[in-house]
């Protein structure tokens, strides 16, 4: 009997990681750009007071504030990623904590900026924004102006600045809990491997063939959530009320405006989306169902639904070879796009495989002077991971096509449409493997995996999304968040999204302790909208011709140089509509009608 552990990251091999050099060659590097931005700091202060005199004078200081975030974005980006790869690493930490700092100042130096612009007379801001100098910022300033309501005074906006490291003590404490604290042990695997249960590992025994596998990670995974459910609890808290007290303190009616103000969304599209998904719940239910017949079980639980249906077959996938699939599933989208995408995958984009302290999970984060970086921890028996991959290269794609066409100030595009960008790859890679299955149950297999695909991003996002409103609506309305309060709200909606013939097992409530997003609220559901959007863009790709490529593309190369929804508007999509969460919702429930027939 054999026994896996996570190498250390001394000891994974460097074509395995990624290779930061597009940002710094080495950590000297990165000092001596740390230093210059330091230095710089006053800068940012030396147009306090003169914002008003003239449109040259306004965009010399805008173009110097743009200029220190752009170096300010490459430090910052390779900081973060070397943290990432070793969370008990403290030399990264430290690093991370210096710069977190610094940003904080540079907030502090240059907090004047806002509301002094803001307090231009309507009038002489109309005439700076008809000036050439101002040409590269005139969006940029009239997105500004949109949050007159909501900047405060010099001295407030000071104070907020100050907080900023204070802040975020909530989320670090979750982080290094999560990932560098918990431990969870090991376990033997059905093939009879002693494999140490991680974040990374725990979706590995989840899909385990044998009953008593799952169900002993996922009791083994939950009691250390058990074991510091006060701790956590008060983490979530912390950043709920967090969120409460800037949307209060910036005159916002409450958080969840306040999140959506940035994207220009209206909140109608996050509450047709909890609406939309809530009326399609009886299809959800019903899956479930088949799922429990076809798998011959008396009762259906949690660590029951991540498991392929059909158990005998394999799809198998080195690293090499997810590449290729996920290569040849996006050639619709152009040679272009296929070649730049091959060349980073094969390159070193991406930090492949997982190591003791690695992040969980996988991001992609790119930069404008940098290349679009990937973490994985890939499990070449996970067909997931490679829905992962092209999930995550869809975001980095969207970073390399923007960056190339738009300015620094633009090119970075909201969190609202990369979710298109990824969740569009995943739609032609299942389109792929299913134009390519073998045989019937290689096609139920596919379904049964596009199935849990739109299960987890559409309607599990909307059920995160629901415990966002719901516990930033208890603290908007002083009600205690506490751990009964947090696992009161939870088992709610898992007896409502799950149903009444699903067994819900008393520690998936702790559910809501684990999840990473919930320590940036009001994320979430751009997971569903954005595959809702994503399934109508890549018909209209897959179905159309040379226009409705061209229209994809110039929405990737968009950043944000458009609202999030005149962007969609103009690739064919329109999000103010429940029509694509309708669409995609009805998909899923006829392709549960096909896999009922299959197998």
């Amino acid at each position: 009997m054999s026994t896996a552990t996570l190498p250390s990251r001394q000891e994974v091999n460097q074509d395995d990681c990624w290779d930061l050099a597009s940002l710094y060659p080495n950590d000297a590097a990165w000092e001596e750009d740390f230093r210059k931005l330091d230095a710089r700091i006053p800068g940012l202060e030396s147009f306090r007071g003169r914002l008003s005199e003239s449109a040259s004078v306004l965009a010399e200081a805008l173009r110097f504030d743009s200029e220190f975030d752009r170096l300010a974005e490459r430090l910052g980006t390779y900081a973060f990623l070397k943290t990432t790869e070793d969370q008990t690493d403290s030399t990264y930490q430290a690093m991370k904590s210096r710069f977190q700092n610094l940003a904080v100042r540079a907030s502090q130096a240059a907090s004047y900026m806002r509301p002094e612009i803001l307090g231009v007379s309507e009038a002489t801001m109309a005439e700076f924004i008809k000036d050439d100098a101002i040409e590269p910022f005139r969006l940029q300033l009239e997105r500004l102006l949109r949050y007159r309501d909501h900047t405060l005074s010099d001295n407030e906006e000071r104070l907020l600045a100050m907080q900023g490291e204070m802040a975020s003590a909530d989320s670090n404490a979750f982080r290094q809990l999560n990932d560098a604290d918990l431990r969870f042990g090991e376990l033997e695997d059905h093939r009879g491997s002693t494999v140490e249960l991680s974040h990374a590992t725990f979706s590995q025994f989840l899909i385990s063939p044998e009953r008593k596998i799952r169900r002993k990670a996922f009791d083994q995974y939950y009691r250390q959530f058990a074991a510091h459910e006060n701790t956590l609890a008060a983490t979530l808290s912390g950043s709920i009320q967090r969120d409460v007290y800037y949307a209060r303190a910036r005159n916002y009616p409450n958080s969840l405006e306040a999140a959506l103000f940035p994207d220009n969304v209206p909140v109608d599209v996050y509450n047709n989306l909890i609406a939309a998904v809530r009326d399609s719940l009886p299809n959800v239910h019903h899956y479930l169902e088949v799922r429990r017949r076809k798998m011959g079980l008396k009762d259906l639980h949690h660590y029951d639904t991540y498991v392929p249906i059909l158990s005998d077959v394999e799809k198998h996938h080195t690293w090499d070879e997810a590449v290729e699939v996920v290569i040849k599933s996006l050639e619709p989208l152009g040679s272009e796009y296929s070649a730049a995408l091959e060349e980073g995958l094969r390159g070193r984009w991406a930090d492949r495989y997982p190591n003791r302290g690695k992040q969980s999970g996988a991001f992609s984060c790119g930069s404008f002077d940098g290349d679009p970086y990937i973490l994985m921890n890939f499990k070449p028996q996970v067909l997931n991971d490679v829905f992962t991959l092209t999930h995550e290269a869809g975001h980095s794609m969207h970073t390399w096509y923007s960056s190339r066409h738009q300015p620094f100030e633009y090119y970075n595009y909201t969190i609202f449409v990369a979710e298109v960008a990824s969740t569009f790859n995943e739609q032609l890679l299942t389109d792929y493997l299913l134009r390519n299955a073998n045989d019937d149950n290689e096609r139920a297999y596919l379904i049964n995996n596009e199935l849990d695909s739109i299960r987890a991003t559409v309607v599990r996002q909307t059920m995160f999304a629901e415990f966002e409103k719901q516990t930033h609506e208890m603290a908007e309305a002083g009600e205690p968040l506490t751990v009964e309060s947090f696992r009161s709200v939870y088992r709610e909606l898992l007896d409502a999204y799950f149903g009444p013939e699903f067994v819900i097992d008393k520690s998936l409530e702790l559910e809501c302790f684990r999840i990473p997003h919930f320590s940036r609220a009001f994320y979430v559901y751009k997971y569903a909208t954005g595959l809702a959007a994503a399934v109508a863009l890549s018909r209209r790709v897959l179905e159309g011709g040379e226009p409705e490529l061209k229209d994809y593309l110039s929405f990737l190369s968009g950043g944000c140089s458009k609202d999030p929804l005149d962007l969609l508007q103009d690739a064919g999509v329109d999000m103010t509509s429940p029509d694509p969460v309708k669409t995609t919702l009805e998909r899923f429930g006829k392709l549960t009608d096909e896999l009922d027939t299959l197998i």
